[in-house]
């Protein structure tokens, strides 16, 4: 897990404690149940006495459950109140579903909506059904930012400014593995260009193959994006290109308008985008 970055522990509005704290919240994953002080300390790179009373005070503040049997701990209720908080107030969730759902029995793809977490994607709405994918994802799953079609399709919405100082973030924290990744970016920026969407065939997971479309709002949220994926051995490259990413395309361009959000961008616009998208990319590691 990222540490606070040097310009923001020289802020003076910056809480640094308040930081750490959520940092061992962040530190259990969907599928963790109990952690202790040792996996905790692992994860945020802290030290593990700053973790026992971190883990103390957020156990005296009810955000954490102690399992004194196993020396460990597990969210408790307040902590889950506030994820169930934060997806009750997200209105691209609930207005989504059913058109999740149509795509979803359309395909037999699993379709999902996630946010950027740091390096990853984060899901709040899922559609699937048992057959979709063999990577079970739920609700509050991460998926990377820079190998899936959803994470790279959040890329190529954002601002150029914005795009490459992410690109730099990954660079920094992928190290060798950034080669390879930052072509895969890149080709992806290609194909939003030329069918609007984003792909990633056996790029995360060997068998699982999926496209991704950007949801951009004008209320200063987001953007979001959406997937849609399955075993690759039903979702050939012809069938992505084709079918299911055109498809998933017009799910996002009709959500947009339920919201109120922006129209799509020209193909001239999008073309211009990631010509200059590209060229960012290469600037962040010192390529000209």
């Amino acid at each position: 897990m990222k540490r606070p970055t040097k310009k923001a522990a020289t802020d003076r509005n910056f809480v640094v404690a308040l930081s750490r704290g959520l940092d061992v919240l962040r530190a259990f994953q969907p599928n963790d149940g109990l952690l202790g002080n040792q996996e905790i300390a692992a994860r945020t790179k802290l030290p593990k006495p700053t973790i026992s009373r971190l883990t103390y005070t957020l156990t005296k503040l009810g955000y954490l459950t102690p399992v004194p049997r196993f020396e460990k701990y597990q969210l408790a209720p307040s902590a889950m109140a506030l994820g169930y908080a934060a997806l009750a107030n997200l209105g691209v969730r609930h207005l989504s579903e059913p058109y999740r759902e149509e795509v979803m029995r359309a395909t037999g793809g699993a379709v999902a909506v996630g946010g950027r977490d740091r390096h990853s994607m984060i899901y709040f709405g899922q559609s699937r059904n048992g057959l979709a994918l063999g990577v079970q994802l739920d609700v509050g799953s991460r998926v990377p930012i820079a190998t899936t079609a959803m994470g790279r399709a959040y890329i190529w919405a954002l601002p150029p400014d914005d795009r490459a100082a992410l690109l730099r973030e990954l660079r920094d924290h992928y190290g060798s593995r950034w080669a390879k990744m930052r072509d895969g970016i890149e080709r992806s920026g290609e194909t939003v260009a030329k069918y609007g969407f984003a792909m990633s065939a056996g790029d995360w997971q060997t068998d699982v193959a999926a496209v991704g479309v950007a949801l951009k709002l004008n209320d200063g949220t987001g953007p979001y994006a959406f997937n849609c994926g399955a075993p690759a051995f039903r979702f050939t490259e012809d069938l992505l290109i084709n079918d299911i990413g055109p498809r998933l395309v017009a799910m996002v361009r009709n959500i947009e308008l339920a919201l109120g959000g922006m129209a799509p961008q020209s193909k001239k616009q999008e073309s211009k985008k990631a010509r200059v998208g590209g060229k960012l990319a290469r600037l962040a590691e010192g390529i000209r």
